[in-house]
């Protein structure tokens, strides 16, 4: 199997287009054209998690958190960072992160921390803004369903928890096939009207080549007109944090108690108790003190995070309690979900998660 095969999978789920400025997701090293044998999950890449690699005779490292994040000027086995890629190079061990492109869509990192903690009816907490785009088509009326339905299918018209959602609008359109063209309808030379149909749908950004692509398989004319507008909209299916409820409130301590077990920790740090019963609930794996007023303003009764600092708690002001959970304890099922996408396209592809433990946190 090639690796681009590999990342196409992943990517379907986490785009490369929802990560942070900041972030350096995607292919850090490695040719797409590579055939791959096997891969290994892991949430960091460090030397163990490459000599695991070379043991299983894998020659790919799908991670979460990306293992060249800073630029690097020098590969000189200096630090930790050189040292694996020296290491992953010499070894030919492909190397991929998918990270906040992770974190920021809707069955990412976030959806399947609320999954293990019994979290439902889930939504994003900060949808982000400016990924989406209004996409017109014009198209004769008999090729209108044909025209929509490649658009859908392609993965336009998504809104909410609808799909298959486009406006359409009855006119006509003018031509004049010129010399050399070779129209589908009217005369070269003369001008025409045609009865065409106007689509109008949304879709992210980042699919509008595919869905064109989508489009002119189907139809008619040898020049299609179209149109794509930026929108401000936001995305229900990306951005950062997550919310959701419990089946029945539970309390702060009890809620405490939950998230020791489920994620494994023998310390939770947080804000003093409120006093009021958790119902709805709002979480963002790893470092999410940037989300605090999102989550109040949500009304959620408790905030889950991997990181907060100091001064954060003060925010919390008896609105919510906020709770620090650890960076690697709210990460942790990254690496199941990673498997799940992968497994789920390529069932027999040789994929294992690392029985290596990257928490570089110890709790005495």
């Amino acid at each position: 199997m090639q690796l681009k095969e590999i990342i196409r999978s992943i990517e379907a789920i986490a785009p490369l287009p929802l990560q942070e400025s900041y972030d350096n997701s995607g292919l850090l090293f490695g040719q797409p054209d590579t055939i791959i044998n096997g891969a290994l999950i892991t949430l960091d890449v460090t030397e163990p998690i490459i000599d695991e690699a070379i043991s299983l005779g894998y020659n790919l490292i799908i991670a979460h958190h990306p293992l060249i994040f800073k630029p690097l000027k020098k590969i000189n086995g200096n630090n930790e960072v050189e040292k694996c890629l020296i290491k992953a190079i010499q070894n030919n061990i492909a190397l991929y992160a998918a990270h906040t492109n992770l974190d920021n869509t809707v069955n990412g990192v976030n959806a399947i921390l609320c999954q293990k903690l019994g979290i439902q009816n889930l939504a994003i907490l900060s949808p982000i803004q400016g990924n989406l785009i209004k996409l017109v088509v014009f198209v004769p009326e008999s090729y209108a369903e044909k025209v929509r339905t490649a658009m859908f299918t392609a993965g336009a018209g998504y809104i909410g928890k609808y799909d298959s959602c486009s406006f359409n609008v009855s006119g006509n359109g003018t031509f004049r096939a010129l010399e050399g063209a070779n129209p589908f309808v009217g005369k070269s030379g003369e001008i025409h009207k045609e009865a065409e149909i106007r689509i109008e749908t949304i879709l992210p950004a980042w699919l509008e080549s595919g869905i064109l692509s989508a489009v002119k398989q189907v139809h008619p004319y040898e020049e299609i007109a179209w149109d794509s507008y930026p929108l401000n909209n936001s995305m229900a299916i990306a951005g950062s944090g997550m919310t959701g409820y419990f089946t029945k409130p539970v309390s702060e301590s009890l809620l405490i108690q939950l998230l020791k077990e489920k994620l494994n920790t023998p310390s939770i740090r947080c804000s003093p108790f409120t006093g009021r019963e958790i119902n709805k609930l709002a979480v963002c794996g790893g470092s999410g003190n940037f989300l605090i007023q999102d989550a109040i303003r949500s009304g959620a009764d408790a905030f889950v995070t991997g990181e907060l600092k100091y001064h954060d708690y003060f925010l919390a002001e008896g609105r919510i309690l906020l709770i620090e959970a650890g960076h690697y304890e709210t990460e942790q099922f990254t690496k199941e979900l990673l498997y799940q996408i992968v497994k789920e396209k390529f069932p027999t592809f040789a994929l294992q998660i690392s029985k290596i433990s990257t928490n570089p946190v110890n709790y005495l």
